[in-house]
């Protein structure tokens, strides 16, 4: 249980945890490459673990060397075995559709599961293209939900034009496409996250990335590498937004990941009136990285919606909530996929705002929230969802009376330490 109320105007320079994506993909990567992989700066978050744990159950060598720094030795894909019982992937939409992509072209046997969330989340979206690809995967429902099963074997590789704009059906695709005959070319109607496209070439991947479509060239090998993480862009988010919660304060966050594909969250905040800052400081992994400020000027409501979504996607319930301090009316559409996140992320955020006085009414695939209005105390639910649990405790920086998020167990899905990091504030 977090308990948060209104804040006093505060200033601070923070860092945050390390990029979930980045994680995941390091572990991934590295456990399918010959060689060693050292990563700096791993989230252990409980996402991120439940992929170590299902590549230690193929028999690849991964070893904490402390919270934050992970050694991977891998032996290519020929070194993934056949584990004893299925592979639990808990909560993690990363692990489970990146892994059914990886594990098609792999001639061993895997079953995949998850907990109740991964049960109800949509996997057809991976599994039509894969079986397009020759991949043999079967499970609930004709494989559109857990458990699946994936006899990897011989692959061919394909031209996909995926109707939606997804980092996990790209990323999927992409490392199907290492093991099959051929290039396999995946285009999007608008960009997703490109991070296993900047990845992929430090492990020695060759592939052209051209905004909206990339190509990869069948029967390559991964080499070991370093990997430093940088900070998570929407971890950040919630404390950048807790500045904008509360009139003249001011947030710094520093060494966090400055993709372009992940700051839509910033262009939202500019787009409402705050002064946000940035500076490049460095690249690690080929990922810009450096350091962001915000400070609370007198917001406004906008529409969000278009291109733009995919930049922020994760970051919707948090902007949600900024938009009740913002005067007018915020208008979120085309999000349609918030509804297949780890709840459906347009009710969830509905409802749990107007527990708090909110004006908030859902629409087929966003939110139209009425700014200007002063929230209450209240007690509010994560319903195991991370991103809405943390959001719901930065609503109670700008509340007349206490807020008390309970489910908080959620959010070490992604900010181990939130809890501790808002008392800072």
């Amino acid at each position: 249980m977090i308990r948060t109320s209104q804040r006093k105007p505060f200033r601070a320079t923070v860092t945050v945890p390390g990029d979930k994506s980045i994680s995941h993909r390091s572990i991934m990567f590295g456990a399918v490459a010959n060689g060693t992989t050292e990563i700096e700066g791993f989230l252990p978050g409980a996402d991120c673990l439940s992929t170590i744990r299902c590549f230690q159950q193929m028999g690849v060598e991964i070893e904490r060397l402390s919270e934050t720094a992970v050694r991977v030795r891998g032996r290519g894909f020929e070194g993934l075995k056949e584990a004893a019982s299925p592979l639990d992937v808990g909560n993690s939409g990363t692990t489970i559709r990146l892994m059914l992509g990886l594990l098609s072209g792999v001639p061993i046997y895997s079953t995949l599961i998850g907990d109740e969330s991964i049960a109800r989340r949509p996997m057809k979206r991976v599994v039509d293209p894969l079986r397009k690809m020759g991949a043999r995967i079967d499970g609930r429902n004709d494989g559109r939900f857990t458990p699946i099963g994936v006899r990897g074997g011989a692959l061919q590789g394909i031209t996909y034009e995926s109707p939606v704009a997804s980092a996990q059906v790209k990323s999927c695709l992409l490392l199907a496409g290492l093991n099959a005959e051929g290039d396999t070319v995946v285009r999007e109607p608008s960009q997703s996250r490109d991070h296993t496209e900047r990845m992929l070439p430090g492990f020695g991947v060759e592939l052209e990335a051209n905004g909206t479509e990339v190509r990869i060239k069948g029967g390559q090998t991964l080499t070991g590498t370093k990997v430093r993480v940088p900070g998570d862009i929407s971890s950040a988010a919630f404390i950048l937004a807790a500045a904008l919660m509360v009139p003249g304060s001011q947030v710094t966050v520093e060494h966090v990941g400055l993709n372009p594909t992940r700051t839509g969250i910033l262009d939202a905040f500019r787009m409402m009136g705050a002064e946000v800052q940035t500076e490049i400081t460095a690249h690690w992994c080929n990922e810009p990285v450096g350091n962001v400020t915000v400070s609370c000027n007198d917001l406004h409501g906008v529409e969000i919606g278009g291109a733009l979504i995919p930049r922020l996607i994760d970051e919707i319930p948090i902007l949600a909530v900024v938009a009740t301090q913002a005067y007018g009316t915020t208008v979120i559409k085309d999000a349609q996929e918030l509804k297949v996140k780890e709840t459906n992320r347009i009710a969830t955020t509905a409802k749990e705002l107007r527990k708090l006085g909110a004006s908030v009414e859902e629409t087929e695939d966003g939110l139209i929230i009425e700014g200007g209005t002063q929230l209450s105390g209240g007690y509010c639910h994560s319903h195991g969802d991370h991103r809405i649990g943390m959001a719901m405790a930065i609503a109670g920086f700008a509340a007349s009376g206490d807020v008390v998020v309970e489910g908080t167990e959620a959010m070490d899905v992604s900010f181990p330490g939130f809890a501790d990091l808002i008392a800072q504030l």
